[in-house]
């Protein structure tokens, strides 16, 4: 990947967690640069990395990404999303399929509204396990993030928009739960149910919901309506 991307011509930032395989690859660039222009190898781990410190204005996000860490990793990078043009990652296709998962599928949660919120995700290739070495015991996808996602068309930002995620993510607390539920036992001050049920009824947002029926625009919407966390 990162050769393929240094063919292209411009600068490229591999950080790599492992330092036996962050060396290799420093040893590849040194002993052919002309095959490898602009790379420089960074041994670092991603988790604690100052990713926005590595490059300068815009920057894409190339990466196949260990599958047990992808979620902190999708954290730690919208963290820097006005820096960010695209996302172009490899992860197991169950949670690819969460991330592109839409409201009313069995798949959509937190993960999916985080992803959405910050970018436009889309499925664009999926990898049998014998597209690896060695192959893993789970398929894969190759999963293409446009930004913005609907972050930009709501205008949220700073304390609103660190205040509408965790709104977000106290809605889908408890997936057996309904939205109204899970309302009353995490928002402080915790509101009357009658103001959960007008706000509900302004946004058109049946009694019973659960949060996997909302799509991102009714959360900040209903954020609105309700008393601040």
């Amino acid at each position: 990947m990162t050769h393929l991307l240094a063919a292209q011509g411009g600068r490229v930032v591999a950080i790599e967690a492992d330092p036996r395989l962050a060396e290799s690859l420093r040893k590849r660039v040194r002993c052919d640069p002309a095959a490898w222009p602009g790379v420089e190898v960074v041994a670092a781990d991603v988790l604690t990395t100052d990713i926005p410190g590595l490059a300068t204005g815009q920057f894409r996000v190339y990466g196949n990404l260990p599958y047990y860490i992808t979620s902190p990793i999708l954290h730690r990078l919208f963290d820097c999303a006005d820096r960010i043009d695209s996302i172009h990652i490899v992860i197991q296709l169950e949670v690819a399929e969460r991330v592109v998962a839409h409201p009313g599928c069995r798949e959509y949660g937190y993960l999916s509204a985080i992803c959405q919120f910050y970018t436009r995700p889309e499925i664009v290739m999926r990898l049998p396990p014998g597209a690896f070495r060695p192959p893993p015991k789970v398929k894969s996808a190759l999963v293409q993030m446009t930004l913005p996602g609907e972050r930009g068309s709501l205008a949220i930002a700073g304390a609103d928009e660190k205040r509408f995620l965790e709104f977000m993510q106290q809605c889908f607390g408890q997936k057996r739960k309904t939205l109204r539920n899970n309302l009353k036992n995490g928002l402080r001050p915790i509101p009357s149910d009658e103001r959960i049920q007008e706000a509900f009824a302004a946004n058109g947002i049946r009694p019973d919901a659960r949060a996997e029926q909302l799509t991102i625009a009714q959360f900040a919407a209903l954020l609105a309506q309700l008393p601040s966390l």
